[in-house]
């Protein structure tokens, strides 16, 4: 018979038989003190209560407050405290240690300054209480009390605060603290090692932290664990990752917290797959797993990873939070899958976190990239809380789904609301000017940022400037502007001058932009491609020979231009002339159809943009069955009837003659078309295009 079932039978006689002596109580309130069993004790002390038995001496009552105190039984513990009529020390810290491990932090302050006089656990208790409930000035406040009434601090003492002074990043007093361990021989002491390790890798100091990792001739799971994450905060994660093998060597079992700072180590060093292959190794996975593997996806270009690692997550019943949602969220803003996004909205909602401000804030962007903006600003106007990212999020959206004006108003009711812009704030409120082609407004904006708000123009803010300039027609203004820069020129500056070039035919200034290019980086297609468009755009074919020979001497390799579009839940992706597809000959049979009913009502397909030295029946057959067309008669085939847009994105800029295509489309079938291709949205309706034919 086990000794905690002895003791309820020896309970159960205790009430069937009724008053006992004072040694029965007291070896029944030892005995549940050792076996620390609070119900029985809870029982105990109603029989005391019962028979209004009140021990003249502190024993049974410490035993007993001792144990509530263990179990965090708050409310009982006050009680039997409050009914004390003699307290000595231990009834003091033992009270102590009932609100120091429930947070009352309040309390505990209370009860340490009324003790009539104070012990090393009663400054110990107090310390750590303070320290591990987020009090750490106060705990190092009580630690100088201690060491004003000469009591001697011992390594549990050390080890509270400098917990402490890690939460405060305070590594001056750190290292005071540290010269008081040496002084008193206790470095040897592994939990002091374990905080001082702590302390030296979060301030920092992480080459100090692996030499008294180096010197410990005790090493327990939890070191090797502050000295591996210790590398990943401190932006090394190739030694985080050297230092877990090394552990592995060690025959030390990692557990949960290891994997996954190993697992942030490989997703920040840009190893995904070797994360993915530890992650598929853990048996028994937390929220915290399953969290740094899903947002590390994210980061990292594998949005898909991200969906599917959710959904196991969910199937596996682990909870996710607010920054696990807020990170699929994203990860469906960049595939610019709506379904999906409602999906996770859904989730969010049941889960309650919706209102969560990261959430709100990635809803906002995803519905904006998924040219919802009407639902982007149901959220955006009804969250509780709004910081400059939320409204980023939507001045952005607006400007990138064509909603320029719309952009600008809410621009100035940020400032009317007192919150400061930042860096993103100003690219989407330039970007708005340049679709809008407000050019005097994009100028004071852009002057705004460094004289009103002391923000230093970056390359992107310039590069919205040179668009802006160069479309208006004053590409003399852009090159001028570009002079003026106090940093050299990267290439998101260069492949704007390049876009307005090829857009307005301007060869000089197209070829001096794609010199730059070309000379910043010499393997990229981009500059080549342009460039060569440019010449066949004038019929020069010899020189876009020439651009053709030099990217095969060189091995540049030309990317594919797609376009990709959801139906029922299932991505289909095409390529010009796409005859892969299963459908290939339904969806041809459908765009010729479309395409007669388009020239009956005026279309006429513009060969002129065939950047190729082909006839022109060739130059039909190129022109029409570019991938979103493909991509648009099968939408249509799929979901032939509605109000609903049909949603097709494209990885490059649209041509003209697609963009064309589109808005008759759109007013022949009375169905509206959302195109996103690599500039913006376009959002045809009833033959019009929310870009204005400026994009």
């Amino acid at each position: 018979m086990n000794s905690k079932l002895k003791l309820r039978q020896a309970i159960d006689t205790l009430y069937t038989n009724g008053p006992a002596i004072h040694e029965c109580y007291t070896r029944l309130a030892l005995e549940c003190f050792r076996a620390s069993d609070v119900d029985q004790a809870k029982r105990l002390k109603s029989h005391m209560d019962l028979y209004l038995f009140k021990p003249n001496d502190t024993f049974i009552h410490n035993r007993l407050l001792n144990l509530y105190a263990k179990s965090g039984e708050i409310s009982h513990a006050r009680k039997l405290f409050d009914e004390m009529t003699q307290r000595d020390n231990f009834s003091w810290n033992a009270m102590l240690s009932v609100y120091a491990k429930s947070g009352l932090v309040e309390d505990l302050r209370v009860i340490f300054d009324n003790m009539p006089s104070r012990d090393s656990v009663s400054y110990n208790t107090v310390i750590s209480g303070f320290a591990g409930n987020g009090r750490a000035g106060q705990a190092l406040g009580v630690f100088l009390r201690m060491q004003k009434e000469g009591l001697k601090p011992t390594e549990y003492t050390h080890v509270s605060v400098l917990n402490a002074c890690t939460q405060l990043l305070d590594l001056r007093r750190g290292k005071q603290i540290h010269g008081r361990i040496i002084i008193c021989n206790l470095g040897g002491n592994v939990f002091v090692c374990n905080a001082l390790t702590d302390l030296y890798a979060r301030c920092g100091e992480i080459d100090q932290a692996r030499r008294l990792f180096d010197r410990m001739v005790i090493r327990n799971v939890v070191t090797w664990n502050l000295m591996i994450s210790g590398y990943l905060k401190n932006r090394q994660p190739g030694k985080c990752i050297d230092l877990f093998h090394e552990m592995q060597v060690s025959n030390l079992k990692p557990d949960q917290v290891t994997v996954s700072s190993v697992l942030g180590a490989y997703i920040h060093g840009g190893y995904i797959d070797e994360a993915r292959k530890v992650f598929g190794e853990i048996r028994e996975k937390d929220e915290v797993c399953w969290t740094t593997m899903i947002v590390g996806c994210a980061q990292n270009g594998k949005e898909e990873d991200a969906l599917l690692l959710f959904s196991e997550m969910l199937l596996e019943n682990a909870r996710p939070d607010g920054y696990t949602i807020s990170s699929v969220v994203s990860s469906c803003a960049k595939l610019a899958s709506l379904y999906h996004g409602q999906v996770v909205h859904g989730k969010a909602f049941l889960m309650g976190v919706n209102d969560d401000l990261l959430v709100s804030s990635a809803l906002v962007d995803m519905y904006c990239k998924c040219g919802v903006t009407r639902d982007a600003w149901t959220i955006f106007s009804t969250m509780q809380t709004r910081n400059v990212v939320s409204w980023n999020s939507m001045i952005g959206g607006y400007a990138l789904n064509g909603q320029d004006l719309e952009a600008l108003s809410l621009y100035e009711n940020m400032l009317e609301e007192n919150l400061k812009p930042d860096s993103v704030t100003f690219v989407g409120v330039l970007s708005a000017c340049v679709h809008a082609g407000l050019v005097e407004e994009g100028k004071e904006y852009f002057s705004s940022m460094n004289d009103q708000h002391g923000l230093e123009p970056t390359p992107d803010h310039y590069a919205c400037m040179v668009n802006l300039f160069g479309r208006s027609g004053h590409m003399d203004k852009a090159v001028d502007l570009i002079s003026s820069m106090s940093q050299e020129p990267n290439s998101l500056i260069w492949t704007t001058v390049l876009s307005v070039c090829v857009m307005k035919g301007d060869i000089k200034h197209g070829e001096m932009a794609a010199r730059c290019l070309i000379e910043l980086n010499p393997f990229n297609a981009v500059p080549y491609i342009m460039l060569s468009n440019m010449y066949a755009a004038r019929g020069r074919w010899k020189d876009v020979a020439s651009i053709r020979s030099l990217m095969k001497s060189k091995h540049v390799k030309k990317f594919s231009a797609y376009s990709w579009i959801e139906i029922d839940n299932e991505v289909h992706k095409f390529v010009a002339d796409d005859r892969t597809h299963p459908d290939a000959k339904i969806i041809h049979v459908q765009l010729n159809r479309l395409i007669r009913k388009l020239q009956e009502a005026g279309f006429s397909p513009n060969t002129n943009l065939v950047l190729h030295d082909f006839g022109e029946d060739e130059k039909l057959e190129s022109i029409n069955y570019h991938s979103e067309k493909l991509a648009l008669a099968y939408g249509l085939i799929k979901k032939p009837h509605g109000v609903t847009p049909i949603r097709i994105i494209k990885n490059i800029r649209t041509c003209a003659d697609c963009h064309i295509f589109m808005k008759f489309v759109s007013n022949i079938t009375r169905r509206p078309v959302i195109l996103r291709d690599s500039n913006r949205f376009h959002h045809f309706v009833e033959g019009k295009c929310s870009c204005k034919d400026y994009w």
